[in-house]
């Protein structure tokens, strides 16, 4: 039988170490549930998880000999991704070795090009594609994988070697038919959140965004068209989470949960028909929610929303192609305080075209506000996005060192807008100072204070002064012993 490897490489960015996060892999959960539903029985090896360098990642594969290695990369990982596939590649050079994510779905022939020891890149959703790949695996047949669909791969004809993108695949409709991820494989029990123990479950109820912000890629990664799970398959895996994995906490990941209100409701109704005491996090537009909404979801264990506001001006906005008022903020954010929802908001600081006093009009907006939690990046167009390549047209990005794409790091020439990065990156400095030290946010959370100086220390300070990197520390696996990471359990 084929035997399928996917690994999650190390993530050193801001949310990781920075907060101490350990989230499971959802998105190659995913795809090794597909798999194994296939008939398959694959592996997961998590480097975030062991925060274990390439090489000891390597060791792990190698013992499992792999037909099929696969990783996932976002921007920000896509070089760390690279030293993991040319470790595995020494080690086991007869894999066959692709690679998914947002990145390289954007740049297929940049990506393989880059490393030429990748054979192949999945572009867009992968479920099906990865199904097809390993289903049809062969490495005798000179034409494998042509007919696969939704795939860039490195061809060799002959003494000449090329890149051949295959047609791209339909998206998938029917996401009820999808199996849930394969926690199983994963020692779920181990992920936490600021180095403590958390029983979180991550979920994805959607696919899609019918918004297109010029800075956000979503909608080109996963089609301008909602697609969602019903109630009952959404609340099936609820429950799962709950009686197999113990979860009392689920963060619905969707780009917006909301965004269809009566699906919404007709979730929570469900929640609470199975009786399931759980509390829950979910992001909404602020132009997507009302009281009524708000109110069924909250007695159905709602307690944090997310909110993507981005500017406080509305000049910026418009250039954001955001599509919402700052009145619609106001309303969303005093509609969920009404409800004892609490509230996290997230504001983009530089955007092209901005001035300094847009951004101190922001940094004012969210004070005003006053969320529970507030976070600030510095605008980072990643590929896929039209800002990215409305800058890259015009020579107006100071680097594609993926590295430096960490939302805290300036990497737009500034100086053609009038600005400069340096007083770029004092502003996002000066918007968590102004927002989290205000006397009157400190007294009223004064319960929480222990965790607002955490949460500002972890979040932006410690990342961005100290560069805090995890690489190096890993677990000493015993002998030659699988790990139960290795072995599924």
């Amino acid at each position: 039988m084929t035997r399928v490897v996917f690994v999650n490489p190390l993530d050193s960015s801001i949310t990781t170490t920075g907060l101490g996060l350990k989230a499971p892999p959802l998105n190659l959960m995913y795809l090794a549930g597909a798999v194994e539903q296939a008939g398959f029985s694959p592996s997961i090896v998590d480097a975030n998880l062991l925060n274990a360098p390439p090489e000891k990642i390597t060791e792990i594969v190698a013992r499992l000999h792999p037909d099929l290695v696969g990783l996932t990369a976002t921007t920000a990982t896509i070089s760390k991704a690279f030293q993991y596939v040319r470790k595995i590649r020494d080690a086991v050079p007869e894999c066959f070795i692709f690679i998914g994510g947002p990145h390289v779905t954007f740049l297929p022939s940049e990506t393989l090009a880059e490393c030429r020891e990748l054979n192949a890149v999945v572009i867009g959703e992968g479920e099906e594609t990865v199904v097809d790949l390993v289903t049809s695996f062969s490495m005798t047949d000179p034409h494998w994988p042509e007919t696969v669909r939704g795939i860039a791969y490195r061809r060799n004809d002959g003494d000449r070697e090329r890149i051949v993108v295959t047609p791209a695949r339909e998206l998938i409709q029917n996401l009820d038919a999808l199996p849930f991820p394969a926690r199983h494989l994963v020692p779920f029990n181990e992920y936490k959140l600021f180095d403590k123990d958390a029983t979180i479950g991550y979920m994805i109820t959607s696919r899609g965004c019918t918004f297109a912000s010029n800075y956000c890629s979503s909608s080109h990664l996963m089609g301008g068209m909602f697609r969602a799970r019903s109630p009952k398959n959404v609340v099936d895996e609820v429950e799962e989470l709950v009686s197999t994995y113990h979860v009392d906490t689920i963060e619905f990941l969707d780009d917006n949960f909301m965004l269809n209100r009566s699906r919404a409701i007709d979730i929570a109704h469900e929640i609470r028909s199975r009786g399931l005491d759980i509390s829950f996090v979910a992001s909404s537009r602020v132009n997507a929610v009302n009281r009524d909404l708000l109110m069924e979801l909250k007695k159905a264990g709602l307690s944090t929303i997310y909110y993507g506001v981005e500017s406080g001006s509305l000049r910026t906005l418009k250039l954001m192609n955001k599509r919402i008022t700052l009145s619609m903020a106001e309303d969303a954010v005093r509609i969920a305080k009404d409800c004892g929802i609490s509230v996290l908001t997230s504001f983009i600081i530089g955007y092209p075209g901005e001035t300094y006093e847009d951004m101190n009009a922001t940094i004012r907006f969210a004070i005003r506000l006053d969320p529970d939690y507030a976070q600030f990046t510095i605008l980072t167009p990643y590929p896929g996005t039209p800002i990215f390549q409305e800058l890259k047209k015009n020579n107006l990005l100071a680097t594609e060192d993926w590295d430096r794409y960490t939302v805290l790091e300036p990497i737009i020439r500034y100086e053609a807008y009038g600005l400069t990065s340096r007083k770029i990156s004092r502003k996002l400095k000066e918007a968590y100072l102004r927002f989290y030290l205000r006397p009157g946010y400190l007294f009223r959370r004064s319960g929480l204070l222990k965790t607002v100086l955490y949460t500002l220390y972890h979040s932006y300070f410690r990342p961005a002064f100290l560069h805090s990197d995890p690489q190096g520390w890993y677990r000493n696996f015993p002998g030659n012993e699988l790990s139960d990471c290795e072995k599924g359990t």
